[in-house]
């Protein structure tokens, strides 16, 4: 995978960067590789903006694949353009890729939720929350997710995600940078035999991420959601494995962490073909769970309302003139000596009389544009 990885870094798809990812960025993409790849356009959204799916191979192992269900979580999107591109060049040059198209045939949804992504916002143009929406499908996003489960009727599904920088990993609570889930098909967390496979997958890929980010993997919870997506496609029979793209130190574009998102669906894929069938599925059960303890500052020994305290402060993301903005906000006062945090200021010489005073500091300090 080492080799891949130095092919990632000069080769990647360069026209699809930064945070805001909409489907003016990958048309003309789509349009460039319909000469290698089926291209379709499966439906429209609410606002009535197209939705497509990209497939390829020709094997009996049926894997969907979609990103961007919610619009402001693009990172996914980044990781399957790479993945084309790799496909695109490797094809007769790699035994690999080679025996993926072999052997299985895979379909891509690369943005699921247009309207959402336009407005960079996690839900659709009706407020619409796609992946709890699986039961009622009242979205159209929905519903077309759920047509193209039953036209392709896949062995596996990958589910894309993006998760906020708050999550935590370890006992030096480093950066979740990716995080995975077997989802549940009760309330039990009952493991079935398709959720041993699914965690197999995960097992392999948490196996090679080690070697380039160690400490940085983590569990996503496996409470049961009655109307999850994950949760109701492992329970009808397709395996399904969530991947949340998180984040890495001082990437707030996300490209170190695309990097990793497209070698852990590279890795996941190449589990699936080669049924390895040493891998111990316990082993899924060693991957340190999600904590919620990393910040994006933390201000150590402030001056505050005549107290020595600390403040965590966390990004919230705003589109301002067309660009994604961090904007500064208070996470939570106290002592924070049990967190970590992207940039960690130990004595900032402030002194804060009220709560205005941290608001203004904040803002004028550390608002960013990204």
């Amino acid at each position: 995978m080492f080799e891949i990885e130095n092919w990632h870094r000069d080769h990647h798809e360069k026209k699809l960067k930064g945070r805001r990812i909409t489907l003016e960025n990958i048309s003309p993409l789509l349009k460039n590789i319909e000469q290698v790849f089926r291209v379709e356009k499966i439906g429209i959204s609410e606002l009535g903006r197209d939705i497509f799916s990209v497939s390829f191979g020709e094997g009996e192992i049926n894997i969907l694949i979609w990103t961007q269900m919610h619009g402001n979580e693009s990172t996914g999107t980044k990781a399957v353009f790479d993945f084309f591109k790799l496909m695109e060049e490797s094809i007769g040059k790699s035994k690999i890729i080679d025996k993926i198209l072999k052997k299985c045939k895979i379909t891509v949804i690369p943005l699921l939720n247009p309207d959402g992504a336009e407005a960079y916002t996690r839900v659709n143009a009706n407020q619409i929350d796609l992946n709890r929406d699986v039961i009622d499908q009242s979205a159209t996003e929905s519903k077309i997710l759920m047509q193209m489960i039953d036209k392709v009727n896949p062995e596996y599904c990958f589910n894309m995600h993006d998760q906020r920088t708050i999550f935590s990993v370890g006992e030096k609570n480093k950066p979740a940078t990716l995080s995975f889930l077997a989802p549940s098909v009760d309330e039990e967390r009952t493991i079935t035999i398709r959720r041993k496979e699914t965690m197999k997958i995960i097992v392999a890929m948490n196996n090679m991420l080690q070697k380039f980010i160690p400490g940085q993997i983590g569990r996503y919870s496996d409470e049961f959601y009655p109307t999850a997506t994950g949760d109701n496609f492992q329970k009808m029979g397709h395996n399904t494995i969530l991947i949340e793209s998180g984040h890495f130190k001082n990437d707030y574009q996300r490209e170190n962490t695309r990097r990793y998102t497209f070698l852990a669906l590279l890795q996941g894929i190449t589990s699936i073909i080669q049924a390895e069938k040493e891998i111990d599925f316990h082993s899924y059960f060693n991957i340190p769970n999600n904590e919620k303890k990393y910040l994006d500052i933390i201000i150590k020994n402030v001056n505050y309302k005549d107290k020595k305290i600390d403040i965590g402060v966390l990004y919230i993301e705003k589109i301002i003139k067309g660009k994604v903005n961090l904007i500064p906000s208070v996470e939570i006062i106290g002592d924070l000596a049990f967190y970590n945090a992207n940039e960690v200021i130990l004595d900032s010489k402030k002194v804060l009389k009220n709560e205005n005073d941290l608001k203004k500091w904040l803002k004028n300090e550390y608002i960013k544009a990204i």
